[in-house]
């Protein structure tokens, strides 16, 4: 549960960042590596806040980039329900109006906002993400299994970051319940490669 919601994986994630922070500043010895590969490891994680809890802190980081592009997620939905990208800080106070406009927001309201990684890593043109299945058998030490047949899910869309293409999910969002709208979508392999076949083509490439 404290995973799959994703204002609570946000919670959990600056958590670890922190408690990686405090475990690299207090080292002494070779403090300056274990400082570097830290930083290497955790900043995959984008600038990211709940609203409305984060709202201000939020509205200070957007105007301190106003160019950047913003991607809005509701915390406990899936299948790509409720996303959409924003540029414009009006963009949010018009939703925001519309969505807590009586009374506070509710848990199930809530919504995460992270800056959008504009340049991702495409396969032919294409984004893609990767669903990876793990067993966590322990924590403390760590002790994860992780299943071999993974996939990738593809954009039957090329990538772009044209204002005129913001709103097209098939472009952003490579959810299957979102990609088998698509005209090209083929329901045999569902728009998937499996994580050996993208390792070649990385290799290759």
């Amino acid at each position: 549960y404290e995973l799959t919601r994703k204002d609570l994986m946000v919670k959990n994630l600056k958590r670890y960042k922190r408690d990686q922070d405090k475990e690299a500043s207090s080292t002494t010895f070779g403090s300056r590596d274990r400082k570097s590969s830290h930083k290497s490891v955790l900043d995959f994680v984008p600038v990211t806040y709940t609203l409305p809890a984060d709202y201000s802190l939020f509205v200070e980081e957007f105007r301190r980039n106003p160019h950047s592009l913003w991607i809005m997620k509701p915390s406990a939905r899936a299948r790509g329900i409720g996303i959409f990208i924003i540029t414009k800080l009006s963009q949010v106070k018009k939703w925001q109006k519309e969505k807590w406009s009586v009374g506070s927001s509710t848990a199930r309201d809530q919504y995460v906002v992270s800056r959008y990684i504009d340049r991702p890593l495409l396969v032919g043109g294409r984004k893609f993400d990767l669903r990876l299945y793990v067993l966590v058998t322990c924590y403390r030490p760590l002790r994860v299994y992780a299943y071999r047949h993974g996939f990738a899910r593809f954009c039957l869309v090329k990538y772009t970051t044209e204002i005129s293409e913001l709103d097209n999910l098939l472009v952003h969002l490579t959810n299957v319940a979102v990609q088998k709208h698509g005209e090209e979508y083929n329901a045999r392999h569902g728009g998937k490669w499996n994580v050996k076949n993208l390792r070649l083509f990385l290799e290759a490439t």
